[in-house]
């Protein structure tokens, strides 16, 4: 494989494929992150996401929807059981269509920056030493 890209990574997570090969899927389910990967066999469950996914989708959804919620006049002029009535299906359906998304692209990140690859703690001869990645 060639060496790790940032923005590639993150491409290829945020487009749902595995970091290191591009060809295999990287979830088996809605959020569930594929390990290890069908096509390359690369184990994509080591890079945690943790609480970045949601915390950068819901930045992300604040920006594109709320933001134009507030600044918008014409929002203000608009009966405002209409505008949650629209504003929150809108911003519960982009959050779930968005979420996968963004965690792939965490997940790719983690690839590039080769985040927890090593000796894994209490695994080999050097239990709980951690060894650099092979250039």
């Amino acid at each position: 494989m060639s060496k790790p890209n940032l923005w590639r990574g993150m491409a290829r997570g945020f487009a749902g494929k595995c970091p290191h090969c591009g060809q295999g899927r990287l979830f088996r389910a809605y959020l569930k992150v594929e390990s290890p990967c069908a096509a390359c066999g690369h184990d994509n469950g080591q890079y945690p996401a943790d609480d970045a996914p949601p915390y950068f989708t819901i930045l992300i959804l604040g920006h594109v929807v709320i933001a134009p919620l507030v600044v918008l006049p014409v929002i203000w002029t608009l009966n405002p059981v209409l505008v949650l009535a629209v504003a929150l299906p809108t911003v519960g359906a982009l959050a779930l269509i968005l979420l996968p998304r963004v965690k792939g692209a965490v997940v790719g990140l983690h690839w590039a920056i080769h985040k927890n690859e090593g000796v894994v703690p209490g695994q080999g001869e050097d239990s709980g030493a951690w060894a650099p990645p092979e250039a």
